[in-house]
């Protein structure tokens, strides 16, 4: 009987796969409903917690989507920058089937022979000693903070519960109670405290402000994005983040640096910080296109003077590290790496960025700024909102959302090519001068 089970199970997974890379879709459902059927069954049965797009995708492949109607679009969200590596990759794909048939989970109470592939991919990928895995990128950074703290009262010999951290003004990096007890956002922390204490704030981009706040002996870590990406994209000064390295190390204070958004490719270089000399941090969080999109996968990374200040039982996961999501990573980043999306991502983000620059005009558009391909353009509001801007483009077909004030931000997969990015500026230059 067990023979017959197996049997059926492989057959079933093989036809499942074949049809996934084929069409890039999964089965369709029994109940094939419109998109308004759709959107009010969500607010009938799903917490109230963010406001959509209207339009609802059912299908995906590389840079393209389609909604349920059959309409397609260029993806310039990618998922957050989740999806660097596209929407259903097919080597992707074929690891995630492969392994879960085989184990996709142990729990780290047992040893599994996924785990040690993983670290080692991470930490040569990376450069750090050591690797701890999580699922989501504010699991990352809440590791981090709290590896930060660990290492501040064994290392730093900081005084019991007096351990402060650093976060520059405007970041973001979750939704959890010490994300938004650093948030300067209203809507993350209003009616959610009382906050995390020492969760110290400076201003992004300035060195001073930074040098002002590392006098206190009790600081044990300061963590900013190398982009601010949820802020509008935001790009510090050259030299920001190698006076920050520099005040860190001054102060024996760890710099936290969080790459969840613009690791992996998404700005040109494999991380961000990469982009400027001698700016080393000492603990990276990696999340979002980790896993490609497909898994739950972040991770912080370490050298051992740091990692090792954790012991057994002082951080942990129930799924972080298991198998299933560690095989999607690894082949996930093998990608990135195999196919040039590094190099990819620069090219095309240059071309972006130019083009844009030329074509839009400047009383309808104020900026366009980024790197590689992460990127965004700031709206004038007296043509148009920036909501409204958004739906004019998905009518037009190209799917992003604003993030802050009037601000659009771009970040397609890195896979995409000239074609497919000509497409998306000839939509985005043509949305604009029809306001």
């Amino acid at each position: 009987m067990s023979t017959i089970i197996k049997c059926t199970s492989d057959c079933l997974l093989n036809n499942l796969f074949k049809s996934i890379v084929a069409r890039g879709i999964s089965p369709p459902s029994s109940r094939q409903l419109s998109s308004k059927q759709v959107m009010e069954n969500e607010k009938k049965f799903h917490a109230n917690n963010y406001e959509p797009v209207p339009i609802v995708l059912s299908k995906g492949q590389g840079v393209d989507v389609w909604d349920v109607d059959g309409k397609h679009y260029l993806d310039f969200l990618g998922g957050f920058a989740s999806l660097n590596q596209g929407h259903c990759h097919p080597r992707i794909l074929k690891a995630l089937m492969d392994q879960a048939s085989k184990l996709h989970h142990t729990s780290r109470s047992h040893y599994n022979d996924v785990l040690w592939e993983f670290s080692e991919h991470i930490t040569k990928l990376t450069g750090f000693d050591k690797v701890l895995e999580m699922n989501t990128g504010v699991e990352g950074g809440e590791t981090a903070v709290k590896l930060a703290r660990l290492w501040g009262y064994k290392k730093k010999k900081i005084p019991a519960n007096e351990a402060i951290v650093l976060f520059a003004r405007g970041n973001f990096w979750g939704r959890t109670l010490a994300a938004i007890s650093s948030s300067v956002d209203p809507w993350m922390y209003e009616n959610f405290g009382p906050y995390m204490p020492n969760l110290n704030l400076v201003d992004y981009n300035n060195l001073e402000d930074l040098e002002k706040a590392l006098q206190n002996p009790n600081v044990c870590a300061f963590m900013v994005e190398p982009i601010q990406g949820e802020a509008g994209v935001v790009v510090p000064d050259k030299g920001y983040l190698e006076g920050g390295r520099r005040l860190c190390s001054a102060h024996n204070v760890l710099w936290i640096d969080d790459e969840v958004q613009t690791g992996l490719g998404r700005t040109g270089k494999m991380f961000c910080h990469q982009h400027h000399d001698n700016a080393r941090p000492d603990v990276m969080i990696l999340g979002k296109a980790l896993a490609g999109g497909v898994y739950p996968v972040s991770a912080v990374v370490a050298d051992s003077d740091v990692m090792d200040c954790f012991t057994p039982g002082t951080h942990g996961s129930t799924f972080g590290g298991n198998p299933l999501g560690c095989k999607v990573a690894v082949t996930a980043v093998d990608v990135i790496c195999d196919e040039g999306l590094v190099a990819n991502a620069d090219k095309m983000g240059h071309i972006f960025r130019n083009e844009l620059q030329r074509s839009l005009p400047k009383e309808k558009v104020s900026l366009v700024r980024g790197m590689g391909l992460l990127n965004a353009i700031a709206l004038n509001t007296d043509f148009c909102s920036p909501w409204d801007f958004c739906i004019k483009l998905r009518d037009n077909g190209l799917v992003t959302r604003p993030c802050k004030a009037n601000i659009i931000r771009f970040a397609p997969p890195l896979i995409i090519n000239e074609s497919q990015l000509n497409q998306g500026l000839e939509i985005i230059v043509k949305t604009v001068n029809d306001l």
